[in-house]
């Protein structure tokens, strides 16, 4: 079942338990499903990776909001963003610890044979793509740049 399905399945059940929160999420992934597949130059249907893609940037765009509510002292608001991104990270495929994490980019800096912060580009190159869907892009390049620093 494809992404699209699936969030109408989803929606219908929402609406039926009459869940705001899920609605309000859900409308928002089906609405950047549309609005992809009919950007120019889409070919009106998405592939996996690009619906991985739409929901992961869902996530962060509501990461983002978290942040400037927290930083602001907008609890009531930084509570509606958490609740989105629940809704929407059930989705997503299963996200990596902190450990497995480490030791997958570990892995991908012994691979690329990078040995400083200079390489940096490479490893985040061979990273985001082994790990999409998997990992923050900011989580990878954190680990990444410290495992790159140390001597």
């Amino acid at each position: 079942m494809s992404l699209e399905q699936q969030i109408m399945v989803e929606l219908k059940a929402a609406m039926l338990a009459k869940n705001e929160v899920a609605l309000r999420s859900l409308r928002a992934i089906k609405a950047a499903i549309l609005l992809a597949k009919t950007a120019e130059g889409a070919k009106g249907e998405l592939t996996a990776d690009d619906e991985i893609k739409l929901l992961q940037k869902q996530v962060k765009q509501r990461r983002d909001s978290l942040e400037i509510f927290q930083q602001q002292n907008r609890p009531d608001l930084a509570e509606i963003e958490q609740q989105e991104i629940a809704v929407i990270e059930k989705f997503l495929p299963a996200q990596l610890s902190a450990e497995e994490l480490r030791a997958r980019i570990a892995a991908i800096i012994a691979e690329t044979g990078a040995a400083s912060p200079a390489d940096l580009g490479k490893v985040m190159g061979a990273a985001t793509k082994q790990l999409s869907g998997q990992a923050d892009g900011k989580a990878i390049s954190a680990i990444a740049k410290e495992l790159l620093t140390r001597p």
